[in-house]
């Protein structure tokens, strides 16, 4: 993880639930209704400098200039703050993608069925990601990660990875440069949701295809496979 997740909710939303009041230009009350976010495509991410929150279009997945492999789409927080790849972007970079669940597919053999795993009273996640700054270009060169923790047994046992997902307030904290280095790693490891604000379940193997949206996607069904 982090593969694909649901953007839907509008901005108004995710603000009201980080307690933030940004300049008016951008509240936006329509819904981004994206259930089906996909890497290699452009999304939304909250991020903070010249004393204002932003939401900018950046697209998901970092490519540097020396690197000859694909994008990669997310970091794990145990090296990211120190290795080469990513530490320019944690030092600088540092921004929020707000969601509302993500997908995770549990396999046997050459069966899979995608779960999907949500706050268990609907609030608005946190993502913390980290991307090249200024955010001015919609590129692989200029894109976002989404950092990955090591997953809690019991949170699915499906994937031994999973989107480190910060609390609020610590959300608010992550945005802003003036957090330092090491507080933003220990952000990263202790401020985030517990395991019981966690709830998933199975749903159409239609989310398989990144060109099918709606809210169907998300919705619980009947008889999974597994």
């Amino acid at each position: 993880m982090c593969g694909r997740f649901a953007q839907t909710v509008s901005r108004d939303v995710y603000f009201d639930a980080l307690d933030l009041t940004p300049d008016d230009i951008l509240f936006d009350p329509v819904p981004i209704g994206r259930y089906n976010v996909a890497p290699g495509t452009s999304v939304l991410v909250l991020s903070h400098h010249d004393d204002q929150y932003h939401f900018n279009s950046i697209h998901w997945g970092y490519k540097p200039e020396w690197w000859d492999k694909p994008a990669l789409i997310n970091a794990r927080n145990e090296t990211a703050a120190t290795g080469r790849m990513f530490k320019p972007l944690w030092a600088k970079g540092r921004v929020i993608v707000p969601a509302e669940g993500w997908f995770e597919w549990k396999r046997n053999r050459d069966v899979k069925q995608p779960y999907f795993v949500h706050h268990r009273h609907g609030k608005p996640l946190f993502f913390a990601a980290i991307g090249h700054a200024p955010f001015d270009r919609d590129d692989a060169a200029h894109g976002f990660v989404i950092v990955t923790a090591a997953s809690d047994k019991g949170l699915l046992d499906i994937h031994d990875r999973m989107p480190v997902v910060l609390e609020p307030e610590a959300a608010r904290e992550w945005l802003h440069s003036d957090t330092a280095l090491a507080r933003a790693s220990a952000l990263a490891k202790h401020s985030t949701l517990p395991l019981s604000d966690f709830a998933w379940h199975p749903v159409s193997d239609y989310v398989g295809s990144v060109r099918n949206q709606g809210a169907t996607l998300i919705e619980k069904i009947d008889n999974p496979l597994l």
